[in-house]
């Protein structure tokens, strides 16, 4: 296993999207706050399996005093990079705020939807192309990846921010235009679910992977109707072990990453599942962040060698007393 501290003081929550001519690119939050101040969505890029990082674009820079922070991200199918974004109101400038900004002192801010056709060096931007649900809550916020459905639209999770209850729906966005445009296509779980981020599967079903909010562990719900009607099919994880990335691997089998704050463990789990999951293997600890107290929100690629590149984000180790983007290359039999 290799480790490396890949974009240094920030916040980041990454999402990793492999492009069709092998770079990554992380797309972040930029501050080394956990939202406690104004900060932009950006895009890094690596060119050597994530190794090496170097700024590339800013698919959603912040108005005065916001931030844009919350995010969807993948691949449309011209190959284009569509980045969905929201964020937060009533943000003090740089510097002025330490540790986290309440949530509910603050707005949502309408989504926006980003892309770029130069693998992340440019970008256009659309502020109204992602509608509340019918007669739904109008506080949504975009997580986890943008996928390509069968049925030939992209797929992407929003939930709704209810604060200081479990109001919290999940639901399944659909585009019709290769990611310029979003509609509800269905609602994965009203009440108690919120970062939730989906994956397709070789027979097009859809699976989902969601944060619950009681004792914030992770529950996988399934579609067979491209995201229209879903099924909770069990918990994935304990309490405190959250939010999910799902990735399906060459060879089949189901990677389920996720973050870990439990007493005494702060870090990131996996679990691997063999039969599209229904079963999963037994939790192993990827990496232990020792002295962390805020981290996790893994994201996870497979290279064209078959290294598997999991990217987190934490404000400290040991060995490193910065908020940081950390990088892992590793594989399944390691």
């Amino acid at each position: 296993m290799e480790r490396y501290v890949a974009i240094d003081n920030v916040c980041a929550w990454p999402n990793l999207t492999l492009l069709p001519n092998g770079d990554l690119v992380a797309t972040i939050f930029n501050q080394p706050t956990h939202g406690g101040w104004e900060g932009d969505v950006d895009c890094w890029a690596s060119a050597d399996g994530g190794r090496l990082w170097t700024y590339r674009g800013t698919p959603a820079p912040h108005e005065p005093g916001t931030n844009r922070m919350n995010v969807a991200a993948g691949l449309a199918r011209d190959g284009s990079l569509v980045v969905l974004a929201s964020g937060w109101g009533n943000r003090p400038q740089p510097g002025t705020h330490r540790g986290h900004r309440i949530p509910e002192e603050s707005d949502v801010l309408p989504i926006w939807v980003c892309r770029s056709s130069d693998q992340g060096r440019t970008w256009t931007r659309g502020n109204a192309p992602v509608p509340p649900p019918p007669n739904g809550p109008t506080r949504l916020i975009p997580f986890g990846d943008v996928v390509k459905l069968a049925d030939g639209t992209l797929g992407v999770c929003i939930y709704s921010w209810s604060p200081g209850t479990k109001e919290h729906h999940t639901y399944f966005y659909t585009s019709a235009d290769d990611g310029r445009t979003w509609a509800v296509r269905g609602a994965v779980r009203t009440g108690n679910i919120n970062e939730t981020t989906p994956v397709v599967l070789a027979d097009g079903r859809v699976l989902v992977a969601g944060r619950t909010l009681d004792d914030q562990h992770l529950d996988l719900f399934a579609s067979a109707d491209h995201g229209a009607t879903w099924a909770c099919t069990g918990a994935v994880t304990l309490g405190m072990q959250h939010p999910a990335d799902l990735l399906l691997l060459r060879d089949g089998k189901l990677l389920l990453t996720y973050g870990i704050r439990n007493a005494g463990l702060y870090g990131v789990g996996v679990r691997v599942s063999t039969d599209q999951g229904k079963t999963w293997s037994a939790p192993r600890v990827l990496v232990d962040f020792e002295t962390a107290t805020d981290g996790g929100y893994p994201a996870s690629v497979e290279i064209d060698d078959g290294t598997l590149v999991t990217a987190y984000y934490c404000n400290r180790t040991p060995a490193h007393h910065r908020y940081h983007v950390g990088l892992l290359r590793w594989r399944l039999d390691a």
